[in-house]
């Protein structure tokens, strides 16, 4: 326990175990929870708390070997892109370029 904790810790949400009364329970889950339909595929969503655990799992997500199709098409948009802002500010290349 820390001496910010009372500061900097988020209080839970109260919840409590309601169900109706002619609701057949086959999957064992609460017909009222909310939840986002690609959670189960992320790393960094759960029960952690804490800004430096949080931060921890996403460097790591960022360190996993992922598709390399989509990396290739992030870096070719990316340079479009750059090159279109370049040409808008009408910004001249050959000060690079020696004499």
């Amino acid at each position: 326990m820390g001496v910010f904790d009372k500061i900097t810790k988020l209080k839970q949400n109260r919840t409590f175990g309601y169900t109706p009364r002619y609701y057949k329970n086959e999957s064992g889950e609460s017909p009222f929870k909310l939840e986002h339909r690609f959670d189960k595929y992320r790393t960094t969503v759960g029960s952690q708390r804490g800004l430096k655990r949080k931060l921890g799992s996403a460097m790591a997500d960022l360190r996993r070997e992922g598709d390399r199709n989509l990396k290739v098409r992030f870096l070719i948009i990316l340079a479009i892109l750059i090159f279109i802002f370049l040409y808008i500010i009408d910004f001249d290349i050959s000060i690079f370029l020696p004499k």
